[in-house]
């Protein structure tokens, strides 16, 4: 069962990895300002989601779990308000997504 347990949290963890590899290089490789905070947001919610459920199957039923889902809680509900409050800052600045600079 350790080993069923181990593994899952291993693909989990290396799934989250792979993810925050591709959100790394959208940041680096994208253009536009839109793209790369969306790019930014994808590590955030996919690639971190997938590192703490690892670690949480990691953890057992320990304090550690307890602290990992307190984290998860606060990128859950602080990135996706903070990448909005972001885009709404650069659109009333007057950036608006231009289709050229995205391609």
């Amino acid at each position: 069962m350790r080993l069923l347990v181990d593994l899952i949290s291993w693909g989990l963890i290396l799934a989250g990895s792979g993810f925050c590899v591709v959100g790394g290089l959208g940041l680096v490789r994208l253009k536009g300002f839109f793209t790369r905070t969306h790019a930014a947001s994808v590590v955030d919610s996919a690639g971190a989601g997938l590192l703490l459920a690892g670690l949480l199957l990691q953890a057992g039923w320990t304090l550690v779990a307890v602290k990992l889902v307190m984290i998860g809680a606060l990128i859950f509900f602080g990135s996706p308000t903070a990448t909005h409050a972001l885009a709404n800052a650069a659109v009333a600045r007057g950036l608006a997504p231009d289709r050229e600079e995205e391609r």
